[in-house]
């Protein structure tokens, strides 16, 4: 996975530091993709009175909104909750992204690289074929569970048969616990063929039931793989020169890669649990920032966090305009975008080799 490597560094270490103008950008795009997300629905909720409302949920402030009960409800139980999963699974999927791509120093490395979608993938249709009475939370605390027992699994193999080039190593045992795990997912859906279509449309991924308690549940894990991908933004820079020249700098090249890969797949698992799979979020949005920002991973990884949040924003208010009544699945939004601009980033990579 070395062939085709992300830009280093940026030159300098001013050049290196995230500078307030693109950080300001990325800011006001996330607040304005909120904000449609809260106007937009089938209820027509005033711009005005949406504000009003958020303004008084403020300590010490006390605004009239003038929006009625059943109002309210639409806009705090159900827009609000869907908005905030949106910005928090796209942040997560782009963070974990921008992080295994630092490891695998490689732009096209996925989120789902080391088996955490298939591990997801098992543990929800667990629940779904096996429980029925399910209230809703099973799924997405099997998902979590899956994902995170997947990337250990990948991580286990990849380390007992790791000879030689570790990474390597590590990136073919994902994608053969991948295989194993969709394998024993195909068995689980045969079971219980009548289960067929919710479980395809928590593959196809969402957040049109999100609510407070999956906020709840996976907010504080998010928090913490956040805090310690940012705080390694530099550490990854100087991982980028290659482990011999890390080393010599007196940097444990293998404890940070265990670290963030570590940060990389409970963001991940946070994402996938709430909102079934959604793909190319994790290649397109540290990628775009790379070409707008620059290539340090200080700027690459909180400019991808806000960047992905806005980006999953504006996909989930196409999910559930396009087709008006009915919505998309948010992993067919994301696929449209990202399938093409996953081509071009495979010819440049290619063009990288090439020259």
């Amino acid at each position: 996975m070395s062939a085709a490597s992300p830009p280093g560094p940026a030159k300098g270490n001013h050049a290196a530091r995230l500078r307030a103008v693109p950080l300001a950008v990325a800011v006001a795009l996330l607040a304005a993709t909120l904000l449609a997300g809260l106007l937009v629905g089938a209820a027509d909720l005033p711009a005005g009175g949406v504000l009003k409302a958020l303004a008084d949920r403020l300590p010490f402030v006390r605004v009239d909104s003038g929006l009625g009960v059943i109002e309210e409800n639409i806009l705090f139980q159900l827009r609000v909750p869907r908005a905030l999963m949106a910005a928090l699974v796209g942040g997560m999927l782009a963070l974990a992204g921008a992080g295994y791509q630092g490891v695998f120093r490689n732009p096209l490395a996925d989120p789902y690289l080391l088996g955490a979608a298939a591990g997801a993938g098992v543990g929800a249709t667990l629940v779904i074929v096996l429980v029925p009475g399910d209230p809703g939370y099973g799924v997405p605390l099997a998902a979590f569970v899956g994902a995170i027992f997947g990337v250990f699994l990948a991580y286990a193999l990849g380390s007992t048969a790791g000879q030689g080039n570790g990474v390597a190593t590590l990136v073919l045992a994902g994608v053969a616990v991948s295989s194993f795990l969709a394998a024993v997912q195909t068995f689980l859906q045969q079971m219980k063929a009548e289960e067929l279509q919710r479980i395809f449309s928590w593959i196809l991924g969402g957040v049109g039931s999100a609510d407070w308690h999956q906020l709840a549940l996976v907010a504080p894990y998010s928090l913490v793989s956040t805090v310690v991908l940012l705080a390694h933004g530099r550490l990854l820079d100087v991982l980028s020169v290659g482990d011999d020249e890390a080393t010599s700098l007196g940097l444990s090249a293998s404890r940070v890669r265990l670290t963030v890969l570590i940060a990389a797949s409970l963001a991940t698992a946070c994402a996938v649990a709430v909102s079934g799979l959604i793909g190319f979020v994790g290649i397109v949005v540290p990628h775009a920032v790379r070409r707008l920002a620059g290539g340090s991973y200080r700027i690459v990884l909180p400019l991808s966090l806000l960047g992905g949040a806005a980006f999953l924003e504006l996909a989930d208010l196409v999910a559930r305009t396009v087709i008006k009544p009915g919505e998309l699945p948010l992993g067919v939004v994301t696929a449209f975008v990202g399938g093409p601009f996953f081509v071009l980033v495979l010819r440049a990579s290619r063009r990288q080799v090439e020259t």
